[in-house]
């Protein structure tokens, strides 16, 4: 039996398990929460990519080429996410409260309509692979005409599939800066899964030489940062606003694991910072993989109240995540093909 073949009835196994364990409200929920984790490290690797292609020359001279290497590897899960997004457009139904709802207004009459729902998460993901295929290898010269465009697009996309596919899945909060906090959270996370997949850069010598492992330690700081800033800056503004409908949706994440995971990631942060006065190989990669879990449990903090009144991680979402991880293993194999037979000859003759 093929591995893809194999990968993939393993991950149907287990989504069968999710839902004789959540049902059809529960496994919908645990997979929509796994597949932005997912989701997050090719579109979360983009305007990473984007930007240091505008500085192409000044990220090599850096050392930089093996993390772009990581994050070009990231970005080639753009196809395999979106095909893994699909099944979800069925599951709106028992997802979205504003199903059957009455509309409020004559825009929310035709925006809040499945088909157009799916048409516009269709878009989404079309575009983003799009843009992952635009960048999937490096320009001969770096240019803003390219480069600002797609940053830009990227954002607008970004927002928009925030506002339809998280935000309204719960719409007691009423927050502008949802969209650009979870495309913070996601471009952190690839970032940190880009440090871990990435070889090392030979160290570097001379005078104007930096401490190893710092090139990809400051970069995680500042995502890190902006990330707790942001989140700072609304939980704030939710507090001192008084606003009852928002604050409901911050004590729906709240409890001992929601607090947990607040103080978990404020010490990511702190440790972060707190790091580049002596960085190390070792040290950024044990912060990547603490800010990488810390992303990917954010995703389920974000998603599964919304349906649970309550932030709570059941057996069903490690099924969920194990699933996803199955299926798009299989999915990468079998796009990705198999290497010509003329290939396979010259690797075994060397």
């Amino acid at each position: 039996m093929s591995r893809p073949l194999l990968l993939g009835l393993l991950g149907l196994g287990l989504l069968a398990g999710c839902w004789l364990l959540g049902g059809w409200r529960g496994a919908a929920a645990s997979y929509l929460s796994a597949w932005l984790v997912l989701l997050a490290l090719p579109v979360g690797a983009l305007p990473i990519t984007i930007v240091a292609e505008r500085f192409g020359k000044r990220v090599r001279e850096r050392g930089g080429v093996e993390m772009l290497a990581a994050l070009r590897r990231l970005m080639a899960l753009m196809p395999v996410a979106a095909l893994l997004g699909l099944p979800l457009l069925a599951a709106v139904p028992v997802l979205y409260p504003w199903v059957g709802a009455a509309p409020r207004t004559p825009l929310a009459a035709l925006w809040f309509t499945t088909p157009f729902f799916a048409a516009r998460v269709i878009a989404y993901l079309a575009a983003w692979t799009w843009l992952a295929f635009r960048f999937a290898r490096p320009f001969d010269e770096p240019g803003e005409g390219r480069t600002v465009p797609a940053v830009g697009l990227h954002a607008v996309v970004g927002t928009l599939f925030t506002t339809d596919v998280i935000a309204s899945l719960d719409p007691r909060l009423d927050s502008a800066l949802l969209g650009l906090l979870v495309m913070t959270a996601w471009s952190g996370l690839a970032f940190a899964a880009a440090i871990l997949l990435a070889w090392e850069e030979p160290e570097p010598v001379g005078r104007g030489r930096t401490p190893p492992g710092r090139g990809r330690l400051v970069p995680l700081v500042v995502l890190l940062g902006l990330w707790a800033f942001l989140h700072f800056v609304q939980f704030l503004i939710v507090w001192s606003a008084n606003l009852p409908p928002e604050v409901s949706w911050y004590f729906a994440r709240g409890g001992g694991l929601g607090r947990g995971l607040s103080i978990a990631a404020g010490i990511v942060v702190v440790l972060a910072g707190l790091a580049t006065l002596r960085p190390g190989r070792p040290t950024t990669r044990i912060l990547a993989g603490a800010a990488l879990a810390v992303h990917a449990l954010e995703m389920f903090w974000l998603v599964t109240p919304a349906l649970r009144d309550r932030f709570v991680i059941r057996p069903a979402d490690g099924l969920a995540a194990l699933a996803v991880a199955c299926l798009a293993a299989a999915l990468h194999l079998l796009l990705r093909g198999r290497p010509a037979p003329t290939a396979r000859r010259a690797g075994r003759v060397a």
